[in-house]
């Protein structure tokens, strides 16, 4: 069976971007948060999503305002120097016209500079087409956030 995301990719990927294609892109990562944090106008705090075999995946709900969300996701790995997050993304959930913007990405797979230096379209695209992937690669996993789920289950991040 395909996966939904493939054909968004598949007509996306292949096209330079542009203002359009970015605003699909946000509506994309909405979708696929929402289906992560279902109840997200209804939590506050940190919360953990665990799987089998799956790393543990963090949630800070930092703010709430009538229109939006702000929201903070991560992994957490042991290295020699400390536990460290990556990916770790600021994302800012607009509950009304169903997009997500990235705010700031920190993760080491992808060298991006500030999302708003030359040529921003062309950063602000990559963030957020490497968000899109985790997202739906999380989704993909089984994870999902609920209000009842405060940070119990996981090693603390």
């Amino acid at each position: 069976m395909q996966q939904p995301w493939r054909h968004f990719l598949r007509s996306s990927l292949d096209r330079q971007p542009n203002v359009g294609r970015l605003v699909e892109l946000c509506e994309e990562n909405y979708l696929y948060l929402t289906r992560l944090l279902p109840e997200l106008r209804e939590m506050h705090g940190r919360y953990c999503s665990s799987g089998d075999g799956h790393a543990d995946l963090f949630l800070e709900v930092i703010e709430h305002a009538r229109y939006t969300s702000v929201v903070h996701l991560t992994y957490y790995f042991d290295h020699d120097h400390g536990r460290e997050p990556d990916p770790d993304v600021l994302l800012r959930v607009y509950h009304d016209a169903e997009q997500v913007e990235v705010i700031d990405l920190r993760q080491s797979s992808l060298p991006v500079g500030s999302l708003y230096e030359a040529p921003g379209l062309l950063n602000k695209w990559q963030v957020n087409l490497f968000v899109f992937k985790w997202l739906a690669f999380c989704v993909l996993q089984g994870h999902r956030f609920r209000s009842e789920d405060q940070l119990s289950t996981c090693a603390l991040g």
